[in-house]
């Protein structure tokens, strides 16, 4: 949107100019089953260095009808323009403001969405305001170190529900009036108003007589799925986790969480009351893969009520240090709190998390860790791998470099000292140099102050006994790509060394020896402590993952790998070398079709579900990317073929048989695969065990729709058993998968010239359009992405045309002709930087994929 823009060094200048104290805003939202705008009213209290000094306030609104600085009235048409309203004539001290606009309703997803349940026709609201959202909604100072306390009162239609970051108050004639918050960010304050369902309990330490009131809550259609249960033991075991770990009382009055539709991202940290996509409170079975994410993500909201609430960065260039730490923490508590269900998060984490970090890293807008960005145009682009997953990896080398122990003694003391305020990335590093006694400035220039990634290889040298005589690890920093800033950077690294062998009771490949140590920043690191061992089976750098290294296996640990990968007797080797392979595919070392065999080959005795789907996922993009074109219709019918054989011999009932039910839906292409789709749906068949529930069923039948089996009539059926929202997405989802000019011109019409579409509607029909096996069908559309991408952008909000010039690049025409179009717009559009990245990041993927496809030619 015009106008929206804010920088750092006005917000620098800002913020020398001011103190805010308080804010205290009503709503009249009592019209929001209606839609449309509602009335917002904002009092802020704030301090000015300098009398007589400008400044501004943002405010996204349709209208403002009143502005009052100190007593006098401002003429509104004269000082609100682009979304700031312009204060002139500070006095020196307390200043005080009065803004009365009317502001909108949104279905993207951002400030305050409003969402109509097709199951009740109730409208359910919630607010999402990180990271210049809050200004959407009331006029406010939008940046994260003018902090302030907000008293919100809000007019709602009887019988809702009213939640914020303050305990819910009784309401008096519809009206809910909220004690003030602590000190906090503009972006962390939040509204969730609705006849929303809710379950209550209470964390309670014995220890302290500390008692926090919880509550869940979501859409009543959805309340006969909620496993209130489960979620209130994870948040327990994160609460008594995290206390210990920060040895810091909870900082805030209750804690809700809030499972809302339509949302866009995972979760969002909001102080006291956590908004979650409500797609996890599942309908249907799921694998025990999708409650660790789950866990993972309420844990991960949790700790950021200490790291990001309680304490905050000062701009958004410490973005990266916010998530990093929940991310590493999260998983941190799955893996060692003892009644944790997933201690084998670790595993989890080098196979998902991990493998988006080094994607992320190899892409032409590979920046630092420490991010330099200059404005919110940088930030809305920079929830990416880097900044959630490699400093995650990042930080859990540095933890396993300071020790863990003396990593949480400078957390404490981090928290203690800066409560309620905002620290720089310095803050937190003196803390943990204070309690470690190590120096990090040069760890943190390595790591957090340069791009790219390193490459770790093994040398080695046996006698004719098998002994290992000399051994070295090869670091390598190769070329970053092309457009990206930096220099390629040998880094300081701590790993571990596994050696593993074959057992010829169990049949398990077993870890027989493990050297830990540091990696020097140059080229070539000997490890003495191996000299005069045998040479065992397989040799595995970066074993138990500590660092952040792309990593290789010597030739002969190849081999016995590609034999004997399923065999490992824990998940996380595992998981590191099928994360090694899936690099390797990715940097065409490793032909599709080798890295087929290989999958082929481990993955019945794959245990970890999570790396099981990770590997479906990971196949059908080789496949359907990096195959050489003449190879991929047998590799489509090797892999299909493959897994209908698992899906019939797996348990019945398992987490594996309904992962290879729905791998096999994705790619079922013969009459007699697809009729085993629509019989499974009909009944006339089944699979011992295999529930075709309300999910799995629409998974067959977007399958149906996209090779021509299904059409309206039968998706309109299926939606009739499932008039829900989610039925709604799927349906869409259907509808655009047909291979039909009709179908594709019908979705592209309603996502491209049209901006009526919801935000998880847009989302489900890009889903659908784009498909694999319909290259030809959607190679027109190359032409017409290029010729509407920028107007979208311009015209459209953050969220919205994110999704469309991400989903709809033309990421699945894989050839020069793509390239050079991409080229071409490149030169002639003038895209600002943030559409820019967007755009070379997508072009990035078809050149990998070039060359993926020349290698397995």
């Amino acid at each position: 949107m015009p106008g929206t823009n804010l920088t750092r060094e006005e917000a620098q200048q800002r913020a020398k100019l001011l103190s805010v104290e308080s804010y205290e805003i009503d709503l009249d939202l009592s019209g929001a089953q209606e839609g449309g705008t509602y009335r917002s009213v904002t009092s802020v209290r704030f301090e000015s260095a300098e009398a007589g000094a400008e400044t501004f306030i943002d405010l996204v609104a349709p209208a403002v009808h009143e502005v009052v600085l100190n007593g006098k009235s401002l003429d509104v048409a004269a000082v609100f323009r682009d979304s700031r309203i312009a204060l002139a004539h500070l006095e020196a001290g307390p200043n005080e403001l009065r803004v009365v606009a009317d502001c909108a309703y949104t279905n993207t997803g951002e400030g305050l969405h409003r969402f109509v349940d097709p199951v009740d026709e109730q409208a359910y609201l919630y607010t999402q305001f990180e990271v210049p959202d809050a200004r959407r909604v009331f006029a406010n100072f939008e940046q994260p170190d003018l902090k302030a306390t907000f008293r919100f009162t809000v007019k709602a239609p009887s019988g809702w529900t009213v939640i914020s970051n303050s305990p819910t108050p009784e309401p008096k004639d519809d009206i809910w009036a909220f004690e003030p918050t602590p000190r906090i960010s503009t972006y962390i304050t939040a509204l969730i108003v609705g006849p929303y369902h809710a379950v209550h309990s209470s964390y309670e330490n014995p220890g302290t007589g500390q008692s926090v009131p919880l509550g869940i809550y979501c859409r009543p259609s959805l309340a006969e799925f909620l496993d209130s249960d489960a979620i209130f033991e994870v948040t327990r075991q994160g609460f008594d986790w995290f206390q210990e770990k920060f040895d810091y009382a909870y900082p805030f009055a209750k804690y809700d969480q809030l499972f809302v539709p339509e949302f866009n991202a995972g979760a969002m940290e909001n102080a006291g009351a956590v908004t979650i996509r409500d797609q996890y409170v599942f309908r249907s079975k799921v694998t025990d893969a999708a409650y660790e994410v789950r866990a993972e993500t309420i844990l991960h909201e949790l700790a950021h009520m200490w790291f990001g609430d309680l304490v905050t960065m000062e701009w958004w260039n410490d973005l990266w240090l916010n998530e990093s730490f929940a991310t590493y923490t999260s998983i941190a508590c799955q893996a060692y709190h003892p009644e944790s269900r997933w201690p084998h998060s670790w595993t989890t984490f080098a196979n998902s998390m991990k493998t988006w970090a080094y994607r992320q890293d190899q892409l032409p807008s590979t920046h630092p860790i420490m991010a330099e960005i200059r404005d919110l145009d940088d930030v809305l682009v920079n929830f990416d791998g880097i900044t959630y997953a490699k400093g995650a990896s990042v930080l859990k080398q540095l933890v396993a470099y300071v020790g863990m122990d003396e990593f949480f003694q400078g957390v404490q003391a981090y928290f203690k000292r800066h409560a309620f305020g905002n620290t720089r990335l310095s803050d937190l590093l003196g803390a943990l140099e204070e309690t470690s006694g190590r120096d990090l400035t040069a760890w943190s220039k390595a790591w957090l102050q340069t791009a790219g990634i390193n490459v770790l290889r093994p040398v080695i040298d046996t006698d004719e006994h098998g002994v290992i005589t000399s051994f070295a690890i090869r670091q390598e920093a190769p070329e970053l790509p092309a457009g990206a800033k930096g220099e390629p950077t040998l880094r300081p690294h701590r790993i571990a060394i596994g050696l593993y062998d074959l057992d010829d009771e169990s049949g398990k490949l077993v870890r027989t020896d493990r050297v830990e140590l540091d990696v020097t920043a140059t080229e070539l690191t000997q490890v003495a402590q191996l000299a005069g061992k045998r040479r065992p089976d397989v040799i595995l750098l970066n074993d138990d993952d500590l660092s952040y290294a792309k990593v290789r296996l010597d030739e002969k640990s190849l081999a016995f790998v590609t034999e004997h990968l399923g065999d490992f007797e824990s998940s996380l080797p595992r998981a590191l070398c099928w994360a090694s392979a899936w690099d390797m595919t990715r940097d065409a070392e490793l032909p599709t079709s080798a890295y087929l065999e290989l999958v082929l080959s481990g993955i019945g005795k794959e245990t970890d579900i999570g790396v099981v789907q990770s590997l479906h996922r990971q196949v059908k993009l080789a496949i359907d990317l990096y195959a050489a074109p003449a190879r991929r219709d047998a590799a489509l019918t090797r892999w299909t073929e493959a897994t209908l054989a698992h899906l019939r011999a797996a348990e019945g009932g398992s987490d594996h048989q309904l992962a290879w039910a729905r791998a096999f839906a994705a790619t079922a292409r013969t009459p007699e695969q697809l009729d085993l789709l629509e019989a499974l749906l009909e009944g006339t068949q089944t699979i011992e065990g295999l529930a075709v529930d309300t999910e799995l069923r629409w998974a067959f039948v977007e399958r149906l729709a996209a090779v021509g089996r299904f059409d309206e009539t039968e998706i309109s059926a299926e939606y009739e058993r499932d008039r829900t929202a989610a039925g709604e997405r799927h349906a869409a989802t259907a509808r655009a998968a047909r291979p039909t000019a009709e179908a594709k011109a019908e979705a592209w019409a309603s996502v491209v010239e049209s901006d009526k579409l919801p935000n998880a509607i847009q989302e489900a029909v890009i889903g659908g359009f784009v498909q694999t096996d319909q290259r030809e069908l959607l190679a027109p559309y190359t032409e017409k992405f290029f010729a509407a991408v920028k107007d979208v952008w311009e015209s459209r909000s953050h969220e919205m045309a994110q999704q469309v010039a991400v989903g709809l690049y033309p990421a699945i025409q894989v050839s020069q002709e793509t390239l050079a179009a991409t080229d071409t717009w490149l030169t002639t559009a003038e895209p600002n930087a943030a559409l820019r990245r967007l755009i070379s990041e997508s072009r990035s993927g078809v050149e990998r994929a070039l060359r993926a496809q020349e290698a397995d030619a």
